[in-house]
């Protein structure tokens, strides 16, 4: 009797499983027959969005791969490379773990964390910082703080376990977020880029392995289930959520690490996504004529009688797929035994493009690797996109409409205690930091996270940056923003941006307004990119970040998390956020306006959701950064941090706060004060100067084509506006710190 495995499949099964009935067709088209219910599983899975980005692909091909530092472009490998000087290079991607974590969000969480850090060291490199980026709904909602509670957790224990340090990132709440929260995760690893391992198979007879752990059920069709929308159903998918093993994940690194240093892998790839499925196939097309036979028998299950599509697909964490050069087998087998890992020998490289799989020596899939991928066989779409009716009502909005708050010592307390301004302190406590003792910030706060290169007199500055509401209001103006914010974060820094990767999340493709903010997005990133030299390296795309209540589909606000890495020549140079001394003389680098524009202001205190993205000039950005580094690198400044969320307020209230400084300031008669203090307005910088360098600094600004403006001094602690007693900098601080706990522990 023929088991199910080998059955033609229906196209009621291929539509269960995720494929169109027109993709099914197409597969029958490839194969010159009808697929088995195995085969049509593998399509399934690799042409969903997760992994064959369809609906993306065509658009994620505008994006600049071009830069002065690349040295592995975007698609090439598992992640991005950068030359990062003295010989070494940078690995750095972003990923999402989105649909997981709002189900499970421990385990979501963590195994997103666990990804991330395997795309780095399947590259040879060693994982030195990690970043996250994270969205959630109403804080006041039971719901939210049991999936921040989750993830924060996840994360941290992940990474704390495995041991390599949280040094930054965002926490960002809206209510579009509410069932759909978004988890990101960023990692970075540095290595000698003549040592990279590439994701690629070559050589017929030479043995496939897979180490690590053994293959359960949990994740089966994880990236279906990620390219679908989450609904009140959802939670039976439960088993797609991955459960994660960070120790284990430990001792894989480690094993790698000693692996990569010898010349037994021709190639190897992170099982994420698809798992078995994606790494074979992926490794196969990568190469040149080669395909693989798998023997799925010969995988390590820790379920009994797993049939062959469920060991395909399973997304059981911290595995990978290594290609052997032939008669170096015992180099692996003693170096993953001497860690305790599985090392399975479960097929062999063979001549051609077909990859087979056999079940206890039955053939049960026969698929061509080249039809499977990204540039290959896969659909790829261009999407219809609409401009949305809200876009032209948005950009009505009238300042004039609001009025000004009478008491603005008010709402500048309130502003602090903000879930999106507040401290995340109650968050990143939960992280280890300085494991590996390479974070430079600690004590000394950067806008961006600085990471020592040991041996060198250099660091790496990473951060990750979007404001998804200026990217809902415009999102060709709100991307070319986020890219601006991480490039301003890095050179506030001291650091020059050097590429970016991105986690590109959106609602559902086929929705022609979700698909015009998705274009809109890479229009804008793609202009800010070009601008400031930093190519995309990689990153990844999520789809379907929406729920469905009552046959109507909600978006989460389009979130095109930017994460971005730069280098800091010299360590020395290092410039932090935190005032210095009583005297000092505070400036705003960059022009103020009459703007409250998508502000936290606007949109919380006042409860205005529909206004354009705040003020923002390109060009007039881009030189604003030309001009700080020339001040950092002559060391005529000694503090200097953006105005972002929150506005000059907050950026002057976060500088005085280290050290319990404070500030004595004066406002501009031209503009609204509220939009003064709480506006959004881009391109903009406050910097400190010792009275010494005073007269210096005013020469090189004046001598530049960049707009600045003398708002006052540092004090000991008090917090004066126009001659108005604003209050204590050591009551603020305890309102910030706190703030965000008590939202949470309510």
């Amino acid at each position: 009797m023929e088991s199910t495995s080998t059955q033609e499949a229906t196209v009621e099964q291929a539509v269960e499983l995720g494929l169109r009935a027109d993709e099914f067709e197409m597969v029958k088209e490839i194969l010159g027959r009808t697929p088995n219910f195995t085969e049509t599983a593998v399509y399934s899975v690799m042409w969903s969005e997760h992994c064959s980005y369809k609906n993306s692909i065509f658009w994620l091909k505008q994006l600049p791969k071009e830069g002065p530092h690349m040295l592995v472009k975007a698609g090439e490998e598992n992640a991005g490379l950068v030359d990062i000087g003295g010989g070494l290079g940078c690995v750095f991607k972003i990923e999402s773990h989105n649909h997981p974590s709002a189900l499970e969000p421990y385990q979501g969480a963590a195994t997103g964390v666990g990804g991330i850090n395997r795309d780095i060291f399947t590259m040879g490199a060693r994982p030195i910082a990690q970043l996250n980026s994270l969205r959630f709904g109403n804080i006041e909602k039971d719901r939210t703080k049991w999936l921040v509670k989750g993830v924060v957790k996840g994360i941290g224990d992940y990474g704390n376990s495995f041991g390599i340090p949280i040094v930054g990132g965002e926490v960002f709440f809206d209510e579009s977020y509410n069932t759909n929260p978004l988890v990101n995760a960023f990692s970075a690893g540095i290595m000698d880029p003549k040592k990279v391992i590439s994701a690629t198979s070559a050589g017929p007879g030479n043995p496939v392995f897979i180490v690590g752990s053994s293959t359960g059920k949990d994740g089966i069709a994880g990236a279906a289930f990620a390219s679908k929308d989450i609904t009140e159903e959802s939670a039976n998918d439960l088993p797609s959520v991955q459960v994660g093993d960070p120790f284990m994940e430990k001792l894989l690194l480690e094993a790698t690490m000693e692996l990569a240093e010898t010349d037994a892998i021709v190639g190897m790839q992170d099982m994420g996504a698809a798992g078995i499925t994606c790494s074979s196939c992926e490794m196969s097309a990568a190469g040149e004529n080669v395909g693989m036979d798998i023997h799925l028998d010969k995988v390590p299950t820790r379920q009994d009688n797993m049939q062959p599509y469920e060991i395909l697909l399973s997304e059981s964490q911290e595995r990978m797929l290594i290609v052997v050069q032939k008669g170096k087998e015992h180099v692996v087998k003693e170096i993953f035994d001497k860690w305790d890992l599985h090392a399975e020998e479960i097929g062999v490289v063979t001549e051609g493009g077909q990859v087979r799989y056999f079940m206890d020596g039955e053939l049960v899939g026969d698929v061509p690797a080249e039809s499977l991928v990204l540039g290959g066989g896969a659909p790829v779409y261009q999407r219809e996109y609409t401009e949305p009716a809200y876009y032209n009502e948005y950009k009505k909005f009238d300042i004039e409409s609001i009025e000004q708050p009478e008491d603005l010592k008010e709402v500048a307390f309130q502003l602090l205690q903000y879930p999106n301004i507040a401290s995340k302190r109650w968050v990143y406590e939960q992280y280890d930091s300085m494991v590996g003792t390479k974070n430079m910030v600690t004590n000394a706060p950067s806008d961006a996270a600085l990471v020592n290169i040991k041996g060198t007199n250099r660091a790496l500055a990473m951060t990750v940056d979007c404001n998804s509401r200026y990217v809902n209001a415009d999102p060709e103006v709100g991307t070319m923003i986020a890219v601006s914010e991480a490039a301003r974060n890095i050179a506030c820094s001291g650091g020059v941006p050097s590429a970016i990767t991105n986690c590109l999340n959106f609602g559902n493709p086929y929705n022609p307004e979700s698909y015009w903010q998705f274009v809109g997005a890479i229009k804008g990133m793609s202009a800010a990119c070009l601008k400031f030299e930093t190519p995309v390296t990689g990153g990844n795309v999520s789809f379907y970040n929406q729920t469905v209540k009552d046959g109507q589909e909600i978006p989460v606000f389009p979130t095109p998390t930017i994460g971005m890495i730069g280098l800091l020549e010299d360590k020395d140079k290092k410039m932090t956020l935190d005032f210095k001394q009583k005297g000092d003389l505070i400036f705003i680098i960059g022009q103020s306006h009459n703007d409250i524009n998508s502000s936290e202001y606007l949109a919380t205190y006042h409860g205005v959701k529909a206004s354009p993205a705040p003020y923002f000039d390109l060009e007039e950005e881009y030189q604003m950064h030309q001009v700080l580094r020339g001040l950092i690198d002559d060391r005529l400044i000694n503090a200097a941090h953006d105005v972002a969320d929150g506005g000059l307020f907050v950026t002057l209230t976060e500088m005085s706060m280290p050290r319990e400084l404070g500030f004595d300031i004066v406002t501009d008669s031209e503009i609204r004060e509220d939009a003064f203090l709480f506006g959004e307005g881009q391109g903009r910088v406050v910097v400190s100067v010792d009275e010494n360098s005073e007269d210096e600094f005013i020469e090189r600004m004046a001598g530049s084509n960049v707009s600045f403006t003398l708002l006052g001094h540092v004090t000991k602690g008090k917090m004066m506006i126009d001659d108005e007693h604003f209050g204590f900098i050591q009551e603020a601080k305890g309102l910030f710190d706190n703030a965000l706990a008590k939202h949470l522990e309510n």
